[in-house]
């Protein structure tokens, strides 16, 4: 019981601050609401090609809307070696996938969300060519879901800022 009234200053302080759940509202919520209307546009390459699926699978986690945005992203994906030996043989590499996006409000013809995300991956080279190889394409996989998430994750602030925007 002690501890309540200990908790009590701190989470009053809390709800003073204007703090809100991102997702608050569930699968009605200004989030869900967005994330559901959002049409991926095809992106070049295979790369491009698992960006898609990954931020498919994602917003069409929220459900099925009515297209109100359109999403456009443009990647690059570099492949670098770093680690060399004596012999100027590479034993390390780095696989970067960065990605520009842009969300865009179809009522509008508007961009809402002008942005960037990315992330690397460290892979070994091996003497085996094929384990190479497949290191790079799972490293590609890997990347691709890490920036799908953050784009998402964007998109949903921005959501959440436009409901607190025109909730005021």
């Amino acid at each position: 019981m002690m501890r309540f009234f200990l908790l009590l200053p701190l989470l009053l302080a809390l709800s003073a601050c204007g703090l809100r759940p991102l997702y608050s509202g569930g699968s009605q919520g200004a989030v869900a609401s967005l994330l559901k209307g959002v049409s991926v546009d095809p992106i070049e390459g295979r790369a491009g090609w698992l960006m898609r699926n990954a931020l498919n699978d994602k917003l069409s986690a929220s459900g099925s809307g009515a297209t109100q945005y359109r999403l456009v992203v443009k990647l690059d994906d570099k492949i670098e070696g770093f680690g060399v030996r004596t012999d100027d043989t590479v034993t390390r590499e780095r696989r970067t996938l960065r990605a520009r996006y842009q969300l865009i409000d179809l009522s509008t013809g508007k961009t809402v969300v002008d942005t960037t995300a990315g992330s690397d991956a460290g892979i070994d080279v091996v003497s085996s060519e094929y384990a190479t190889i497949a290191a790079e394409n799972t490293a590609l996989e890997n990347l691709s879901q890490e920036v799908a998430d953050q784009i998402v994750t964007r998109l949903s602030i921005y959501a959440n800022e436009a409901q607190r925007d025109s909730a005021q």
